[in-house]
C-alpha cells in the first residue's frame, strides 16, 4: 500500500466520522504510542477519556478512539452540556507497559492542544494516572471519581425504561444482570441492591465478581453467559459491542441500559433490538451522569447540585423513548436527532451572517 492510499483510507475514515482533528504520537524514549481524537468543539472544549489497551494494531486503536469521541460529542450535546467530545487511546498493556514517564509523555502530547482536549480516566487508567498527566497538561479531571454519578444516571435511566415498559419504575424484584463490575458496574450494583433488585453480576475477573456478589448478596454469572442470561434488564458496564450479530439472537432480556460506551456493534443493531421488542436506552444518553458531574466540577459547583442534574438522565431517556415511539424510529435515532439538533442550533449561531 502506498502512502497516498494509506492517507486516503485514514482521511476517508475521518470524513465519515466527522472528526475535527486526529493526532498521533510516538515517543521513542518511553515507548508511547497514542492517538487523540478531537471530534467536535462546537459546544465547548472536548472532554474525553484516556483509555490504555493492548489493541491488536494501530487501526483498531484509531477505530476505538473515533467511536468513543463521537459518542462523547453526542453524550455532551444530548445532556445539554457546554462541552464537546473527544477521546484518547494509549496502545499498550496497562499492567505491563504503564509508567509515569509514559503518562507524562502523553500529557505533553495533550498539552499541544492548548486546552481543547480535557482528559479523564477510563479503562486502563486511574484518577492518579490523570494526575500524572496533569503535571504536563492543563486542565485535567483528576479529582472526584465520576463513576458513582455515571451509575446513578444509569439507575435513573433503567427506572425510566421500566416505566416506559408499563411499570411504576420500582426496581424491587426486577432481575438485573450487571455485565462488568469495575468502577461503574460495582457502583450500579450497589444502587440496585439498595433498591431490592434481584441482582446478577458478571466480570472477566472472577475474584472481583465474587467480591461484589458477596458484599451485595448477588448471584455470579459467568462472563460469557451474561448476554444470554434470562433477566429483565441487561446492564453492560464494560467494553463495547455487547450487541452484535453473534449475541443478538441469544439475548433474553427486555431492556438494555448500562454504563458501557458503544454497546451496539453497528447502528443497524438498534433496529434489530426494536424488532425483538427489546427496549434499548442509548448508551450516550443513559451513561451521561459522569460527564454531567465532570462539568459541574469544572464549573466549581457543589456535589448536591451535580446529583440533581444527574438524576435528570432518567428524564432525558424517557424523552428519547417517547420521541422514538412518536416518530416510529429507534431510540438510538431519536437520541442522535436530539443531540444533532442542539449542535446544528449552536453552529448556526456561530456562523457569521453574510455581508
Amino acid at each position: 500500500m502506498t502512502t497516498t492510499e494509506h492517507d486516503t483510507t485514514v482521511f476517508g475514515r475521518l470524513r465519515a466520522d466527522g472528526a475535527e482533528q486526529v493526532l498521533f504520537s510516538h515517543d521513542a524514549r518511553t515507548g508511547l504510542r497514542s492517538v487523540i481524537v478531537v471530534h467536535d468543539t462546537t459546544l465547548g472544549p472536548a472532554l474525553g477519556g484516556v483509555r490504555m489497551h493492548a489493541y491488536e494494531d494501530e487501526s483498531a486503536a484509531l477505530d476505538d478512539a473515533l467511536r468513543l469521541a463521537r459518542a462523547m460529542t453526542l453524550k455532551a450535546s444530548a445532556a445539554g452540556l457546554g462541552l464537546g467530545g473527544g477521546w484518547s487511546v494509549v496502545i499498550g498493556d496497562p499492567a505491563r507497559d504503564k509508567t509515569q514517564d509514559l503518562l507524562r509523555a502523553h500529557g505533553r502530547f495533550i498539552a499541544t492542544l492548548g486546552g481543547r482536549f480535557i482528559p479523564v480516566n477510563d479503562i486502563g487508567t486511574t484518577q492518579a494516572d490523570i494526575g500524572v498527566i496533569g503535571r504536563e497538561a492543563s486542565p485535567v479531571c483528576d479529582s472526584g471519581d465520576p463513576s458513582p454519578m455515571t451509575a446513578l444516571g444509569v439507575l435513573e435511566g433503567i427506572r425510566a425504561c421500566l416505566r416506559a415498559d408499563g411499570t411504576d419504575g420500582s426496581l424491587k424484584g426486577v432481575r438485573v444482570c450487571v455485565q462488568g463490575v469495575g468502577n461503574v458496574g460495582s457502583a450500579l450494583a450497589g444502587l440496585l441492591a439498595a433498591e431490592s433488585a434481584e441482582l446478577l453480576v458478571a466480570d472477566t475477573d472472577p475474584a472481583r465478581a465474587t467480591a461484589v456478589a458477596d458484599r451485595l448478596g448477588a448471584t455470579v454469572v459467568a462472563p460469557e453467559a451474561a448476554v444470554h442470561t434470562a433477566c429483565d434488564v441487561l446492564a453492560p458496564c464494560a467494553m463495547g459491542a455487547v450487541v452484535n450479530d453473534a449475541t443478538l439472537p441469544e439475548l433474553r432480556c427486555r431492556i438494555i441500559a448500562g454504563g458501557a460506551n458503544n454497546v451496539l456493534a453497528t447502528p443497524g443493531h438498534a433496529a434489530a433490538l426494536a424488532a425483538r421488542n427489546i427496549l434499548y436506552a442509548p448508551d450516550f444518553c443513559v451513561n451521561a451522569g459522569g460527564l454531567v458531574f465532570l462539568e459541574e466540577q469544572i464549573l466549581g459547583h457543589e456535589r448536591e447540585q451535580a446529583e440533581q442534574r444527574v438524576r435528570q438522565v432518567g428524564t432525558r431517556v424517557a424523552e428519547v423513548i417517547a420521541q422514538a415511539r412518536r416518530t416510529g424510529t429507534t431510540t438510538t435515532e431519536a437520541a442522535i436527532d436530539l443531540a444533532q439538533s442542539r449542535l446544528r442550533t449552536a453552529r448556526s449561531r456561530q456562523t457569521p451572517s453574510p455581508v
